[in-house]
């Protein structure tokens, strides 16, 4: 479960670009995508599902926001927080029943967060997507951003799915068999990949 390195990452998208001139142009118009990267453990879980279906800006202010509250980020602390108090800091009801529910899950064993990094995709995504509120998307952007692990492909993000519509020229939203069939051409780099994507939609 070897994950990428800023040197490997940069690897990778020299290999991506020799084979897709569309990325190649991405790269030429905007430069190369930097390795994006979160420390594993709850404060980044909790962050993720906070960027579930809102902006990133927005995510981050509430982020921002309860991470003041704490004495420091962990499942212990979260939980004794109230609803009133992560309420006031931006977190809707159903995020806080979600994140609780990952803190407990951590506490009770289910979720054994630490040692994810020793695990394989499969067996994270299954560990994850057993707690109510974490998807596929969610437990792909934790493989990716913390655990930093080079293929994964997450077709319920929607800035990839624009991006990807956009530069390969397809007429309104694609559907989740092209956006498979499209993240194939990658492996296996397809998270590197995502992140030339990325790049596009945030430069776009």
């Amino acid at each position: 479960m070897a994950a990428l390195t800023p040197r490997s990452y940069a690897a990778a998208v020299d290999v991506l670009v020799s084979g897709d001139r569309d990325l190649a142009a991405i790269v030429d118009r905007y430069g190369a995508p930097k390795l994006l990267s979160r420390p594993p453990g709850f404060p980044s879980l909790v962050y993720i599902i906070f960027e579930q279906q809102v902006s990133l800006a927005s995510a981050k202010a509430t982020f921002d926001k309860v991470s003041m509250l704490l004495p420091i980020f962990d499942e212990n602390s979260y939980l004794k927080l109230s609803d009133i108090a992560l309420q006031n800091a931006g977190v809707s009801r159903q995020k806080i029943r979600y994140t609780r529910l990952v803190a407990e899950a951590i506490l009770a064993g289910g979720l054994p967060i630490r040692s994810l990094g020793r695990k394989d995709d499969a067996t994270v995504r299954e560990l994850l997507t057993a707690i109510t509120g974490v998807g596929n998307w969610t437990a792909d952007v934790y493989l990716m951003l913390a655990l930093r692990r080079p293929d994964l492909w997450p077709v319920g993000d929607l800035a990839l799915v624009k991006a990807a519509a956009i530069v390969k020229g397809v007429k309104g939203k694609p559907d989740k068999n092209w956006l498979e069939s499209l993240g194939e051409r990658y492996r296996p780099y397809r998270s590197v990949a995502t992140g030339i994507f990325w790049k596009y939609y945030l430069n776009s």
